[in-house]
């Protein structure tokens, strides 16, 4: 029998939203660590990386996933229904010198990424990793910045998944991470698994107590800058609540003048919290932030448009304006504030179906997203994903895999469709198609689950040297 989840607690979230990671402890034996660090020694040694194959190549991996401590972590950030993504890698390291800085993509393509934490990531370290083995490396803070020209590669601050053996490190899927240098040359292992939030949240799904943000009284490490606007709007969200900071300040032109110059600081930062702080200012903030947009420096409208995917219903009117415009930026930074604001932007829908038909396979994927984002249950949105499911470009493909496990059991439709993504040549439109055949659930969808997953079984103790 499963156990329950161990939820996290309210100052575990805050630091999980000041910080963007935490270290998790579980009550696994140095036994069973040290028979996971064999193993994978020897599966490396034999056979090389089982990358997405981890989970059937070493069963025992399902235990760590199963704990209560990491399903807690999990549905406390990402809410109960959230899904384990096909990608999974076990990253060796045995380097003297660090890894660069840097994001994850998504499986070497790139999209507007969410400040709300619809994407986390667990690394697992079986063996004990001091410094001196070279851990993960993680710059706290750094999960809602584009750039790294203001981190150096020595920068103080630095956070390290490093620890006993069983070490967990919850990350926020876009923090600025990296390798640091394994002076030892022993053998590192770090097993990286991506979750994702498949629901947006109607509730707190961890273990709250207190009814509004308030500061963490305890931080790992200090990050970079301050982003009260930002940190509140992300607790309210993870609350349930879209839009919270809207109308939440009086109007005033001088404050408003400033945020507007702060909007163009080359400071990121900086930048960052003015397009939070001009969403509380309702219709005079929107009317800036919807200017910028549209600002010759795309970085200005891409933090725009942050600033009114939280700016509530008064940035939906502007913003469908917006996808009209006729550079290819400004369209899909609308899209993605569009996205973010949900069941308020509604009356966007019939925009963005049209949108599908545009000639950048960009814009057709941030459209794509959002309209799973949107989560909308009206036929029209659904059988947009359905010509997303047969588009021409591969990420706008599996996104609609994606976007159709948020939809669920409204998305019926897309079944035949999800059926004939099964043969795609690219692997991740085929395992996005199997979920959302999951997460839609009809007789029908779990037939053509099931039958797809036993034609494609293999021996998990098949090796080349063991091949009957």
């Amino acid at each position: 029998m499963s156990q329950s989840p161990i939820l996290l607690t309210d100052e575990q979230i805050r630091a999980f939203i000041t910080e963007g990671f935490l270290i998790l402890k579980t009550d696994f034996s140095n036994t069973f660590h040290q028979s996971m660090t064999d193993e994978l020694k020897r599966v490396y040694e034999e056979e090389g990386n089982p990358g997405n194959n981890l989970l059937p190549r070493i069963r025992e991996i399902q235990q760590v996933f199963d704990h209560p401590v990491i399903t807690g972590a999990l549905t406390s950030v990402l809410g109960p229904d959230y899904m384990l993504h096909a990608h999974r890698h076990g990253h060796y390291n045995a380097q003297p010198v660090a890894g660069g800085w840097h994001k994850d993509s998504y499986w070497g393509y790139s999209r507007m990424r969410n400040h709300h934490p619809w994407w986390a990531m667990i690394m697992y370290f079986p063996q004990a990793t001091p410094l001196e083995l070279g851990p993960t490396g993680v710059m706290p803070g750094t999960q809602n910045y584009e750039e790294r020209n203001f981190i150096s590669d020595d920068a103080p601050g630095e956070a390290y998944a490093s620890g006993e053996a069983g070490t967990f490190a919850l990350i926020h899927y876009d923090i600025w991470h990296r390798s640091t240098p394994n002076v030892l040359g022993n053998p590192r292992y770090m097993l990286k698994f991506e979750f994702m939030r498949t629901t947006a949240p109607s509730k707190p799904s961890w273990d709250n107590q207190a009814p509004a943000w308030i500061e963490p009284t305890t931080t790992l490490s200090l990050p970079i800058a301050r982003h009260e606007t930002l940190w509140e709007e992300s607790w309210n969200w993870l609350s349930g609540s879209v839009g919270s900071i809207a109308n939440t300040a009086e109007s005033n032109e001088e404050k408003l003048k400033e945020l507007s110059i702060a909007l163009e600081a080359d400071f990121e930062p900086h930048a960052l919290n003015a397009a939070y702080e001009l969403a509380r200012y309702g219709m005079p903030g929107v009317e800036v932030l919807l200017a910028a947009l549209h600002h010759h420096r795309t970085d200005v409208s891409r933090l725009s448009a942050y600033g009114l995917s939280v700016a509530g219903s008064d940035a939906v009117a502007g913003l469908i304006e917006a996808l009209t415009d006729e550079r290819e930026e400004t369209v899909k930074h609308a899209v993605f504030a569009l996205g973010e604001l949900r069941g308020l932007a509604d009356s966007a829908l019939p925009a963005l179906i049209r949108l599908l038909s545009d000639s950048s396979a960009a814009v057709r994927r941030e459209i794509c997203e959002a309209l799973g984002i949107m989560a909308s249950t009206r036929q029209e949105a659904v059988d947009g994903l359905i010509r997303c499911l047969q588009d021409e470009d591969t990420q706008v493909r599996f996104t609609a895999g994606l976007s159709l496990s948020r939809v669920g059991p409204s998305a019926v439709a897309a079944v035949p469709a999800l059926a004939a993504a099964l043969d795609d040549e690219n692997r991740y439109v085929r395992a996005h198609a199997l979920e959302a055949l999951r997460y839609i659930g009809t007789e029908e969808a779990k037939d053509i689950l099931i039958k797809a997953l036993f034609n494609a079984r293999w021996c998990t103790t098949t090796t080349p040297s063991n091949t009957f």
